[in-house]
């Protein structure tokens, strides 16, 4: 069972998210600081975090551009990837954030893509949509600064046709060497810098109708991290409540 601690700190005390005894997360993020941390990125994010992770982005859109139907960008920001879908295939975007999705209209506009049928902004952990409303749902570098991830999942889950895929990238923390140690030690900024360095992949893994098909290593340096499910067929079977 999960449970929520608060470790010892200076300033606003970070929260260790444990499961069986063991650190799954650290730091907490509240809405309000994802919507701040974004409000200071839009104007840069393209040039800075977006540059960084577009080799992963563009890696998951040629696996999306082999697929059909009707997709979900969950955490569109900036729109930086919808230029790359195949215009075969009908693109939805979300994000909380008001200042990303102002880029992201621009671009749509600039570049008349007319495959992306609509850009809302909307808490991912609260979807509007109804039940097994898309063939796939795309969730890049999101589940580390969502204030709660595993809501979030099983929004993705509800969301998606059975046999539906749910494709995430995101970044998942080392318990050792270097690298754990810089992670540990950026997580009790999370609220700060809009995203938590300390990410278990176990927080991504508790929906019983998505099953893990692949998992690799992204570049740059292996620093993020593709994971590929599928739902089951019979999940239409089994309403799923987001709780």
């Amino acid at each position: 069972m999960r449970t929520l601690e608060p470790a010892s700190a200076h300033r606003r005390s970070p929260v260790l998210h444990k499961d069986g005894g063991r650190i799954v997360g650290i730091g907490h993020i509240h809405e309000h600081d994802v919507k701040t941390a974004y409000r200071r990125w839009a104007p840069v994010y393209d040039h800075t975090f977006g540059f960084v992770a577009g080799q992963g982005r563009r890696h998951v859109v040629e696996e999306i551009n082999k697929l059909s139907g009707r997709v979900l960008e969950v955490g569109v920001g900036t729109g930086l990837s919808l230029p790359a879908y195949k215009p075969s295939l009908e693109i939805v975007g979300i994000d909380l954030s008001p200042e990303m999705l102002e880029k992201a209209h621009e671009r749509v506009s600039e570049d008349n893509l007319t495959n992306v049928t609509g850009l809302h902004e909307m808490d991912a952990g609260e979807l509007s949509f109804p039940d097994a409303s898309f063939d796939v749902v795309v969730a890049m570098y999101v589940m580390t600064v969502v204030p709660d991830p595993e809501r979030v999942m099983r929004e993705l889950d509800r969301v998606t046709k059975p046999g539906g895929q749910v494709l995430l990238v995101n970044h998942f923390s080392q318990e050792q060497g270097l690298r754990g140690w810089v992670e540990r030690r950026m997580a009790p900024f999370a609220d700060k810098i809009g995203w938590r360095s300390v990410f278990d992949t176990s927080r991504v893994m508790g929906c019983k109708d998505l099953h893990l098909v692949e998992r690799h290593s992204l570049r740059p340096l292996g620093l993020f991290t593709m994971m590929r499910f599928r739902k089951d067929m019979e999940a239409a079977e089994r309403p799923i409540a987001a709780e």
